[in-house]
């Protein structure tokens, strides 16, 4: 599972966060590269072809194995044809080739969750989760602060060429891995399957009280900061950052506070509650936007870039483990999975849409103004937040959360 999890987890920054700062050390315009927050749609949109992993089974190895190996083999390939592209002479072709890595990505998503869903026992899921995880968060700190430190050296040619070897970890572990034993029903038809599968979940949320209210939050929640992240590669750079300085602060330590903050999340939740903890870690959320502007009053200083990527990594990780409660909570127990899959599609929306309008807006108005103006986005979510714990608490329940989210 470490292993499933870091080729599912590498992919990720080189498709964003690394090809933003790939793109802005070349120069391109900001506008472009916040357009390059809208190649994750992918990510959001993953339902709609998921049904064929399910439906189609290929002639070798077994339904998972089979369509995940040529999945992953596609992938590095993608990756590969991204690392002999050039964003500073012809930037389309670079983006459409990181749609290309986020939609394999994606697909290869679909096969893990999946083939780990149907290996492992209720009682060792935890578990299976877990080191899926940590392989997830090993591999994002080599593609995004390996890559760019790797780049010092090589140019982001061989280093971005490097993530495609590493990626075929990911074929390797899936050969090795058993194909999991399931009997599966066959339902009379595709609307016995639509109606199974998303009809009776999407009427059971909607017909909820406060539903509206709660997929509002879950659409606004995080805003604010899927503004500010898309802008942080150009705007480092902007404040004269080489990317040493870069690769250190978006390295160890900050995988190490995120790590913090996940655990710290999960003490908070369990001692005051899901909605309290929202309130709590989304506060913390807008006061770590607020940092960036001192950054910008500061540039030059490593030391701080440090301190407020730490602060960042930890208060995304914190916040993380309490809306991920939140929205687990929400899920009918005969639902689970596909109103948990819903409800994770709505979460990321505003990263992969209202985002790739953000570089238009930093350089328009500046990037401090702008870090100001993702600060405020956030205040909508928080006072939908403030309507769900006075009209509609969540329930006490015991609840799971989900792994990472792109």
């Amino acid at each position: 599972m470490a292993a499933l999890g870091f080729s599912s987890g590498l992919p990720w920054a080189l498709s964003g966060p690394t090809l933003r700062l790939w793109m802005a050390s070349d120069h391109v315009g900001y506008g472009v590269i916040g357009l390059t927050a809208n190649i994750g749609l992918a990510y959001l949109l993953k339902f709609v072809w998921a049904a064929v992993f399910d439906e189609v089974k290929p002639p070798f190895l077994g339904r998972r194995r089979g369509w995940l190996i040529p999945v992953q083999l596609a992938l590095a390939l993608a990756i590969l044809a991204e690392a002999c592209s050039d964003p500073a002479r012809n930037v389309s072709l670079t983006l459409a080739l990181g749609a290309l890595v986020a939609f394999c990505s994606a697909s290869q998503d679909i096969i893990i969750d999946a083939w780990r869903i149907e290996s492992f026992a209720p009682r060792l899921r935890g578990a299976a989760l877990a080191g899926e995880v940590w392989g997830w968060r090993v591999a994002f700190l080599v593609s995004n602060a390996g890559v760019i430190a790797l780049s010092i050296k090589t140019g982001w040619h061989v280093a971005f060429g490097l993530m495609a070897l590493l990626a075929l970890l990911g074929p390797i572990a899936t050969f090795l891995a058993p194909e999991p034993e399931v009997v599966r029903e066959k339902l009379a038809g595709a609307k016995s399957r639509f109606a199974m599968a998303v009809r009776e979940p999407l009427a059971e949320f909607l017909s909820r009280r406060g539903a509206a209210v709660a997929i509002a939050f879950i659409l606004l929640f995080r805003l604010g900061g899927a503004l500010g992240a898309t802008m942080l590669g150009p705007f480092y750079i902007s404040l004269g950052f080489n990317r040493a300085a870069i690769a250190v602060a978006s390295g160890p330590i900050s995988l190490v506070c995120g790590l913090a903050g996940t655990a710290l999340g999960a003490v908070l939740v369990a001692r005051i509650g899901v909605g309290r903890a929202l309130l709590v870690t989304a506060l913390l959320q807008v006061a770590a936007l607020c940092l960036y502007p001192v950054l910008g009053l500061f540039p030059h200083l490593p030391h701080i870039l440090i301190i407020i990527s730490a602060v960042e990594s930890f208060t995304d990780a914190f916040s993380d483990t309490a809306f991920l409660s939140y929205m687990s909570g929400l899920c009918h127990p005969e639902h689970t999975a596909t109103q948990y899959a819903l409800l994770s599609s709505l979460a990321p929306l505003a990263l992969h849409t209202v985002a790739g309008a953000s570089g238009f807006v930093a350089a328009k108005i500046g990037f401090l103004p702008f870090f100001i103006t993702a600060a405020c986005a956030a205040l909508p979510g928080i006072a939908l937040l403030l309507v769900i714990l006075r009209f509609y608490p969540p329930a006490n329940r015991r609840v799971t959360t989900a792994r990472h989210s792109p």
